[in-house]
């Protein structure tokens, strides 16, 4: 479990520290985060099947003001490692996304003020016009002290808590295995929503009954839904280029007209 816990401190490392020097790239996102975990710690499939429902799961959670209700980058993590090192289903793993999201986001929060505190130094040293010292320090930082107590945390957690916590799942009554896999399955559906509610439009919403009578009624998988729903997109749009390029040359025609006349 120690060395599960170093690979998954690693992984989160690795994603937030690149997110960080190339300006958030997004691969602190469960879809990239899960299967890097999922791939240090044997199970790519695992890993790339969590990754999706947790995608899913964290679509609609924005952060406010720099502000997460959850963290979906140390929750994916430690979700597919309890997961893969458990040996228990998915849903499991799903279900306890949230609370351990929200727990590292609160821990996140608390180390804000003190990577604040630093930013007199910070100060003095752009004033002393040494850039290749803030260049380096900047890069240091950006690796291993700003996400450093998270990934001491993760670590602990991994290796000293998830067996602690796969025990208490054991001693779980039946119903409430069966309350943990459906709330799961519901989390991904609550998700896609919030994601619905924000990009909803008269315009496209159409889109949106085509998907569902496609996937419930015709028995289409995923793949092939995905691949009909990037065609239509792209016919849309460059049907709309090329009516916004036919509009303007209108217009532009009709001027000319209007002083010719004159």
């Amino acid at each position: 479990m120690i060395e599960t816990g170093l690979l998954c401190a690693l992984s989160w490392m690795i994603v937030n520290g690149i997110d960080r020097l190339l300006s958030w790239q997004t691969l602190a996102r469960p879809l990239v985060t899960a299967t890097l975990t999922g791939f240090l710690l044997g199970d790519l499939t695992t890993g790339v099947i969590m990754a999706a429902s947790l995608e899913a799961i964290f679509m609609g959670i924005s952060a406010i003001g720099g502000s997460i209700p959850s963290d979906p980058c140390a929750s994916s993590i430690i979700a597919v490692a309890f997961t893969i090192t458990s040996g228990s289903d998915i849903e499991t793993g799903l279900a306890l996304a949230i609370p351990i999201g929200t727990i590292m986001a609160t821990i996140n929060e608390m180390y804000k003020p003190i990577l604040a505190s630093l930013a007199p130094y910070w100060e003095r040293l752009i004033g002393t016009g040494n850039v290749k010292m803030f260049r380096i320090q900047n890069i240091f930082m950006a690796l291993f002290v700003d996400k450093l107590p998270q990934a001491i945390i993760l670590f602990i957690a991994i290796a000293y808590g998830i067996g602690g916590l796969e025990s208490f799942i054991a001693s779980l009554p039946g119903w409430v295995m069966s309350g943990l896999s459906a709330s799961s399955s519901m989390m991904t559906g609550v998700g896609f929503a919030i994601l619905t509610s924000m990009i909803w439009d008269k315009e496209i919403g159409g889109f949106f009954f085509v998907g569902f009578v496609l996937a419930k009624y015709l028995k289409l998988a995923t793949l092939p839904i995905a691949i009909l729903a990037a065609v239509v997109a792209m016919m849309y749009f460059y049907n709309q280029k090329q009516f916004s390029g036919l509009k303007l040359t209108a217009n532009k025609a009709d001027s000319n007209d209007e002083e010719e006349f004159f």
